[in-house]
């Protein structure tokens, strides 16, 4: 990003430009930006507002309390944008992923994983479990931020990432590709008797309210993990873990 620009954010985290002129122009130059936050409307925020959606750059809208958050106390005038730490792919490139290994395409879906401690965790396990790639949307879902990066431990420098404006539509085109996608609840059936060892696409709904119902009716299977105790639900990363390492358990079974 252009210096100047991050001079005027003063104590804002260094990924984080603060300001309208700050942000427009940052808008303008094409600075990789993940996510707007603003605070208003009309003036500047419009032209801020028309700038992101021109670009394809989510803008969410958020309280002063979260401007003041994001900017570390730094003059925010009702718009703070964060840079995105890492580039974005296409979903073609991550089908492209598995033709190059020679393997059967293995590819995770999250559907509104907003907190980017759980998108870190997911990305980190889908670099170790061996998956292709993850597909993201833009609106409500966490970005390649600087927390994603630091809690994926480096993964999010290896593991594509494509983000998308339709999930739906990304899904039929792995369905095109001979991609069967497999959702992830309560209702599916067992994960350890579901062969998981075929071209597969793994989604992982929202921590708060699961995949959605346009989601959940593209799914081909839906798998669920068996639970013992009281609880009747993990955090979204650590199911997704084990989903994951019960794919790559299978395919090593059967190579």
């Amino acid at each position: 990003m252009d210096k100047n620009i991050k001079d005027k954010t003063n104590d804002a985290p260094s990924d984080v430009i603060c300001g309208r002129n700050p942000v427009i122009e940052a808008l303008k130059s094409g600075a990789n930006l993940d996510t707007i936050y603003i605070d208003g409307n009309g003036g500047s925020l419009s032209v801020i507002r028309r700038l992101a959606k021109e670009k394809g750059i989510p803008v969410k809208d958020v309280r002063d309390e979260k401007l003041g958050k994001l900017s570390g106390g730094a003059s925010h005038q009702g718009v703070a944008a964060v840079g995105a730490c890492g580039e974005y792919v296409s979903v073609e490139d991550i089908l492209a992923v598995s033709e190059k290994k020679g393997t059967k395409p293995f590819i995770i879906i999250c559907d509104e994983i907003e907190d980017p401690h759980n998108l870190g965790a997911i990305i980190r396990t889908a670099e170790t479990s061996g998956a292709d790639g993850v597909i993201i949307p833009k609106r409500r879902s966490a970005g390649l931020n600087a927390t994603v990066f630091k809690t994926s431990a480096g993964a999010a420098s290896y593991v594509p990432v494509a983000r998308v404006s339709n999930l739906a539509a990304a899904i039929d085109k792995l369905k095109e590709n001979g991609v069967w996608i497999y959702g992830t609840d309560a209702s599916g059936s067992d994960y350890s008797e579901t062969d998981l060892t075929g071209s597969c696409g793994l989604v992982i709904g929202s921590e708060g309210f699961g995949i959605s119902r346009l989601i959940r009716e593209k799914c081909d299977f839906m798998i669920r993990l068996p639970m013992m105790g009281k609880i009747n639900s993990l955090n979204a990363s650590v199911a997704a873990g084990i989903f994951m390492y019960e794919i790559l358990r299978q395919r090593r079974k059967v190579n």
